[in-house]
């Protein structure tokens, strides 16, 4: 992830807020209307100047036309080009130029243009020759031009001579009075001093559009600032607090504007959230003793009921315990009596030697028979320590087979074990997974009473990684009001004196220590399955050498 530049970051968040948009939106506003306005006032000075400047030159060439007039009528061309000479001497005045009707100059005060006839396309005549018109019909401003000459402007103005009747009646030299226009009288003036007064003028009105431009600008920045930068500045503080957890921060509203309206309801918004905030501890408190104390109540419920069902279990126990072992003792107490009973006959028992070791084998066996009930009582209640190895269950199934080979021989079983010659190892206490086994093959020996048949089944369901044990007979089957109940300890089916029901409890407690499990399918006359499922892990599988499964079983 790229690291943000601190300076970066502050720059982007101080361009981003609402005060500085604003004033840069009226800043390129002002900017626009300024340019716009300045341009248009330098346009409008250089018009007003220029048509002064016009203005000036149109009376100076007809104060020079009427200051010479009186020489031309009497024919004084030397006091004509002396009085126009002086009047050329005059500042900003360029030359001086009279033309006849052919263009030619009869008379300038720039001596090397005496007797030329004038180029009339070139800049200083084409304004006026382009017109299709004589002069004398010439409006005011065609009368005008504007050329340049070595760098600066110059204006020409041009004023027709016209043949006045006191011209045409003279003595010295007549003209038809049918003639309008004797010649052309053109003055050049410089415009060098006027456009520098123009560039000085336009430089003022641009120096003071920009001060006004950035007073005004100091101003809006001012004014938005305080109406509308420091209100928001003040709300988005405040948001700030609440997001941090201070609840019923309140803003300073000096304004009655609707920024002013917007404080005043952030105000309430934050007493409001403060107030419910407070409320929701209150009752969070309250809910948290209230559960605490149901919790309690729980507790002690709890216990009481683990009290009451361990009482009823010992109860329970207690019953069958009496039950089961009331019988053997009550053989034994029998069978000693009656020893007792022949030992102190006149013979001392000699005559009922067989009955008496009969009798002795009996005691022996019953007393077995206590000996394993406590056994068992012991392996259901206390919890053996596992052994935990990676296993070969097909190994397992063919030992467990092997054990009970001759009950099942006896009971005329025919077994078919479907083992799964790839099935890899599972990490399992051997020894407690063959005790499973063995309560299942003797329990599916039991249902089959008459004979029949068992099948056991070892397969991967590499989906799941698990392992699954499946045994499966064809006897009896089991009650369906019992098969809810059937892994409960002291539940059992068998006939009195052949179990106490502690034989599929302790299978699933070592199932479920293996973070396996057990399910159980059966129906009455059709037989039982029983499913063992083991969890798989694919990192033991070729830890364990492989070996082959002995088929003593494997045609049974």
């Amino acid at each position: 992830m790229q690291e943000t530049d601190p300076k970066r970051a502050g720059k982007f968040r101080v361009t981003q807020t609402l005060s500085v948009k604003l004033n840069l939106m009226l800043l390129g506003a002002m900017v626009v209307i300024f340019a716009l306005l300045g341009y248009l006032n330098v346009r409008l000075h250089r018009q007003h100047l220029e048509q002064n400047t016009l203005l000036v030159a149109e009376r100076m060439s007809d104060v020079i036309k009427r200051g010479t007039t009186e020489y031309m009528l009497r024919n004084d061309r030397e006091g004509l080009y002396h009085s126009i000479k002086t009047m050329a001497s005059e500042p900003g005045i360029e030359k001086i130029r009279i033309f006849d009707q052919e263009g030619r100059i009869t008379y300038t005060t720039a001596e090397p243009e005496q007797n030329h006839v004038v180029d009339k396309s070139a800049e200083a005549c084409y304004a006026c020759h382009a017109q299709s018109q004589p002069l004398a019909r010439l409006n005011r401003p065609d009368r005008f031009r504007i050329y340049r000459n070595d760098g600066h402007r110059v204006l020409g103005v041009i004023t027709p001579i016209e043949n006045q009747p006191s011209c045409s009646s003279a003595e010295c030299h007549a003209h038809p009075a049918e003639q309008q226009i004797l010649g052309v009288l053109d003055i050049n003036l410089s415009l060098a001093k006027a456009d520098v007064q123009l560039a000085e003028g336009s430089w003022r009105m641009i120096a003071y559009t920009a001060c006004a431009l950035l007073l005004i600008a100091l101003l809006s920045w001012f004014f938005v600032w305080q109406v509308v930068g420091r209100p928001v500045q003040a709300l988005k503080r405040g948001t700030e607090h609440i997001s941090e957890g201070d609840l019923g921060y309140q803003i300073e509203v000096s304004a009655r504007d609707e920024i002013g309206e917007l404080g005043h309801s952030f105000n309430n918004m934050s007493a409001r959230l403060k107030d419910e905030h407070s409320e929701n501890v209150a009752w969070t408190q309250t809910l948290e003793q209230r559960v605490e104390q149901k919790t309690r109540e729980l507790k002690r419920a709890h216990e009481h009921a683990l009290h009451t069902e361990k009482m009823a279990s010992i109860g329970k126990m207690a019953a069958v315990l009496a039950h089961e072992i009331n019988n053997p003792l009550s053989g034994i107490l029998t069978y000693a009596k009656l020893l007792r009973k022949w030992i102190d006959h006149e013979d001392g028992g000699a005559s009922r030697h067989h009955d008496i070791c009969d009798s002795l084998d009996l005691i022996a066996a019953e007393s077995r028979r206590c000996g394993d009930l406590v056994k068992n009582l012991l392996t259901f209640s206390r919890t053996t320590p596992m052994n935990l190895q990676p296993t070969n269950l097909n190994l397992i199934v063919d030992r467990a087979l092997r054990l009970v080979q001759h009950q099942l021989d006896l009971a005329g079983v025919q077994v078919d074990p479907q083992l799964d010659p790839d099935l890899p190892a599972v990490l399992c206490d051997g020894a407690q997974i063959e005790q499973v086994l063995l309560a299942l093959m003797v329990n599916s020996l039991d249902a089959m009473p008459q004979g029949g048949n068992l099948w056991i089944t070892t397969k991967l369901d590499a989906e799941a990684n698990t392992v699954r044990v499946v045994v499966k007979d064809d006897g009896t089957g089991i009650p369906p009001d019992i098969l809810p109940r059937l892994f409960e300890p002291f539940l059992t089916t068998k006939e009195t004196g052949k179990g106490v029901g502690l034989g599929l409890a302790i299978s699933r407690s070592i199932l479920e220590r293996h973070n396996g499990n057990i399910e159980v399918q059966s129906e009455l006359g059709r037989g039982t399955t029983f499913t063992i499922t083991l969890p798989w892990e694919a990192e033991i599988e070729n830890q364990v050498p492989p070996k082959e499964i002995t088929a003593g079983v494997s045609g049974r």
